[in-house]
């Protein structure tokens, strides 16, 4: 339900728009015989016309998500060095690529593992996309227990290695506990035991504080969250959507 503050001003708006040459209405400057009155023409016009309301709505959901788009490029834009070369999250793809894409993601979101293959999807159609991949584990114990285990892999053992064990974990249905680790590192001819001694590590501890604060910066809290160049993109989205966009992305650049 509207608020009625909300559906006033909504109607006054509203009635402007059908009578441009009347003076601006100042509600602050109306004696109380006035404001009764033009709170009666408003209800009046709104029974005639409900779908005004709607329109208004969408009007200033438009507006809202404008204004959220600019607070977010002009965030990206303040943290695009952390965000793209932060020194210590996996680059994949191509490193070199002409285009960047970050995605912030937890091994136990069911949309972050929906969105896996579309990333792989993507990078494989489009050999010009650099990934980085930022662990943001804000689903529990769990969440933060799989993030250690794969930036230990990656202390430990290198990219491809954490590649192995990332694409493992989110394919994992069971509980991230020590022996299923373990079992994890052993299938992929991995140091176990080095990984695990690594996950309390102040590296490991500094990384996940690191990506932890960034998102904070950026007001993200929910996983998958992608940054596609300078734009925030809250939320799964599917390859071919993405791919758009960088196209659009390249189109300006030329």
């Amino acid at each position: 339900m509207i608020a009625p503050t909300r559906m006033a001003l909504m109607a006054a708006c509203a009635l402007s728009l059908t009578a441009p040459a009347a003076r601006a209405l100042d509600l602050n400057d109306m004696t109380e015989a006035e404001q009764t009155a033009f709170g009666a023409a408003v209800r009046s016009y709104l029974m005639e016309n409900p779908e005004v309301i709607l329109e208004a709505v969408d009007v200033l959901e438009q507006q809202q998500a404008q204004a959220d788009a600019r607070r977010d490029e002009a965030l990206v834009a303040a943290n695009l060095q952390e965000l793209q070369d932060d020194g210590y999250s996996w680059v994949g793809g191509n490193p070199d690529g002409d285009i960047t894409l970050v995605e912030f993601m937890d091994y136990r979101c069911g949309y972050c593992r929906r969105a896996a293959p579309e990333v792989e999807a993507l990078l494989a159609a489009d050999s010009n996309i650099r990934f980085v991949i930022k662990e943001l584990p804000i689903l529990g114990d769990a969440s933060v227990l799989s993030s250690r285990f794969a930036i230990a892999t990656k202390l430990v053992a290198g990219d491809a290695a954490y590649k192995d064990i990332h694409d493992t974990l989110l394919a994992f249905k069971g509980e991230p506990n020590e022996v299923a680790m373990r079992r994890m590192a052993e299938g992929l001819s991995l140091d176990a035991d080095a990984i695990l001694a690594k996950m309390d590590a102040p590296e490991v501890n500094e990384q996940l504080q690191r990506t932890r604060t960034l998102a904070q910066t950026l007001s993200i809290s929910g996983t998958p969250t992608f940054v596609l160049e300078e734009e925030m993109l809250r939320g799964y989205l599917p390859a071919d959507q993405i791919q758009i966009m960088i196209e659009e992305i390249r189109a300006a650049r030329s």
